[in-house]
């Protein structure tokens, strides 16, 4: 055998290393393939009812919302016709009530007053009171104090 034939086999030695290699990795890429599709289909049988049950849940809640705006914008009708309501019945009858309010306080004063009961002698009459550790002492008579 001739150096170049020595070459020649060790050429086409590795070259059928090189092509086993190859093949060996083509194998494995097409087994991931092949798991990636099935992978791939199984996601999709999945997502599709899920996307239409969200999409479902999606119309729902907008239902849902539009009655709430339904009933916020009613609830604050009958607010603004509560306060109108109530502004109407305080300008109607709140004037007239303080009114007889007043004249009944009035009547009740004058019908209890004595003819003597004037602010000055009330004030005289009342007895001023002085503490002294826990005791209440009247003043002297005479309104006036008397030192000794």
């Amino acid at each position: 055998m001739t150096g170049g034939e020595v070459a020649g086999i060790l050429v086409a030695v590795f070259w059928a290393i090189l092509v086993s290699f190859l093949a060996v990795v083509l194998v494995r890429l097409a087994q991931t393939l092949r798991a990636t599709t099935r992978l791939v289909a199984d996601v999709t049988e999945q997502a599709v009812p899920l996307l239409a049950d969200a999409s479902a849940t999606v119309r729902s809640a907008q239902t849902q919302l539009d009655r709430v705006d339904a009933i916020a914008s009613d609830v604050q009708e009958v607010t603004s016709n509560a306060s109108a309501l109530s502004s109407t019945v305080a300008s109607t009858f709140g004037g007239p009530l303080v009114k007889v309010a007043a004249f009944g306080y009035g009547v009740r004063r004058a019908l209890g007053r004595d003819k003597t009961d004037r602010p000055a002698e009330r004030e005289r009459g009342r007895s001023k009171r002085t503490v002294i550790i826990g005791r209440t002492v009247p003043q002297a008579r005479g309104g006036r104090n008397r030192k000794g």
